[in-house]
């Protein structure tokens, strides 16, 4: 999933103009959750609403148009420029025109562009002559695109790691035995074509999908009743008021009945904005009907058991299943390994866990204290009454700290609390990063900045001489010269 973090420069100057010249009246924070950190009904600035609003229209990347002195038209230019770029070339429609002409060529005219990720018509081969093109594009190739196109595995950017063929095979199984008979796939490419794939060859499941992601290259594959290009991040759908009604309708079909929503974010990306688009499309699920208003949309949300207290603060009906989600292009996240090499994402949900089966063939089991399935490692405690792993480990009870912990960590008097036998027992700072005093941060240290005359504080002093102990000696033209004829033999004579 695409995420945009430039201007900086730009955002923080104006942050502190902003600061500096305007007055500070009350306001209220409308989505809570975003970079304000505040609840729904705490008060905040105006200029903290601004950075909200901003960070909104910024992450869907449309063209932005800020004028300010601070930045020069140059720059501004090249983020259009560079916005445009990321941009589909084609329409929707387009590309499902160009879809229909591609299809109706013989098989050995079908070609596709590894370097462009794109479906070549018999008029655009000239045009990819130097480039990487496949040839003899079947309709299975066309079915899973996927194992098509690159995955945008840029950790910073995309993050696009795609299941399993047991996991995909997992989820369609647990959502049919739910009884759900339509799925919405947010972020979830690989799940979108396993259905459809699935569906295609057994009548009987009845399974439909639409596929909600910001990887606009699906869109040469899935017309418009099966792909949209939504941002999760802020909610966006860049085909319009088209799209969302698309979305809307799917959702709203039945009644509202017989459909779920799977998304597999990336783990980089922040809790609460994630949050806040979901809630948004439980409201399209629900309806401007008064008798739906009932309704909740369930969801299967993908991500590693270490944010489960984020999760469960923005929404306190989620559980975590103990079942291990592996991936094809990760080379951690893989099913089979033991103890700490076991891969950590997990599934959340606001469904009963006791309705869902986890497969014993893979170590699962049921336990009835807890009434929900889990791990083979996972042994109940009975001071603490849960099943308390979260990793796949089997946990030990501390009785000083009242809780179990992992079995790694050993409790420590000083700290007071479990840890690892290695760490360190003066804790986290909450004063300055740069000199550790309190009362004020890194940004406002008296000795982080220039203090007058040209003259450097103590530590940008002992900072510099590091640097400079770090840097490489480089060895002038003349002293290898000098050296070279020192070396050299003296001929013969």
């Amino acid at each position: 999933m695409v995420q945009h973090c430039s201007l900086s420069k730009f955002l923080k100057a104006k942050n502190k103009a902003e600061s500096s010249t305007r007055a500070q009246p009350v306001g209220t924070v409308k989505n809570a959750g975003f970079s304000s950190g505040r609840t729904r009904s705490e008060p905040c600035s105006p200029s903290v609403q601004h950075r909200n609003k901003r960070w909104i229209s910024h992450c869907s990347i449309r063209p932005i148009a800020i004028s300010h002195p601070l930045i020069s038209q140059a720059r501004l230019q090249t983020r259009e420029e560079y916005n445009r770029s990321r941009q589909p070339p084609l329409s929707h429609k387009q590309y499902m025109l160009r879809f229909q002409e591609y299809i109706r060529l013989p098989l050995a005219k079908r070609k596709f562009c590894r370097d462009c990720q794109q479906l070549l018509l018999q008029e655009e081969w000239t045009d990819h002559s130097g480039h990487h093109v496949m040839g003899d594009i079947s309709v299975s190739h066309l079915k899973r695109p996927s194992q098509l196109l690159h995955p945008l595995e840029n950790k910073k950017t995309n993050a696009q790691y795609l299941f399993a063929e047991r996991s995909c095979k997992f989820l369609l199984d647990t959502i049919t035995d739910l009884g759900f008979t339509r799925v919405a796939c947010v972020g979830t490419p690989r799940l979108h074509e396993w259905i459809r794939h699935q569906s295609s060859e057994n009548e009987r499941l009845g399974v439909k999908s639409l596929l909600l992601d910001i990887d606009f290259r699906y869109s040469q594959f899935y017309g418009e009743e099966e792909f949209c290009h939504y941002n999760m991040f802020n909610h966006h759908f860049f085909g319009g008021e088209a799209a969302q009604s698309m979305c809307q309708k799917f959702l709203e079909e039945d009644d509202g009945e017989g459909v779920i929503m799977v998304t597999d974010p990336p783990f980089g990306g922040l809790v609460e904005p994630l949050a806040f688009s979901f809630h948004r499309l439980q409201e399209m699920h629900r309806g401007s009907s008064v008798t739906d208003k009932c309704k909740q949309l369930p969801i299967f949300w993908i991500f590693p058991y270490f944010f489960e207290s984020r999760i469960v603060q923005c929404f306190p009906e989620f559980t975590m299943l103990d079942y291990q989600v592996d991936y094809d292009n990760h080379s951690l996240y893989k099913h089979g390994k033991t103890g700490r090499r076991q891969s950590p994402v997990r599934i959340f949900t606001d469904l009963p866990p006791e309705s869902i089966a986890l497969p014993e063939k893979e170590g699962y089991r049921f336990c009835s204290l807890c009434k929900r399935f889990v791990s083979s490692e996972n042994k109940h405690c009975d001071v603490c009454g849960v099943c308390p792993s979260k990793d796949g480990r089997e946990w030990k009870h501390c009785d000083m700290c009242k809780k179990c912990v992992k079995p790694s960590w050993t409790h420590c008097v000083s700290c007071n609390r479990c840890a690892l036998p290695a760490h360190s027992c003066s804790g986290t700072k909450n004063g300055c990063f740069t000199c550790g005093e309190d009362g004020h941060k890194r940004r406002n240290c008296p000795h982080h900045c220039v203090a007058g005359q040209g003259k450097k504080t103590k530590v940008q002093v002992k900072k510099a001489f590091q640097r400079s102990a770090q840097r490489p000696v480089h060895i002038t033209a003349e002293r290898k010269k000098r050296r070279k004829n020192r070396t050299k033999k003296k001929p013969l004579t």
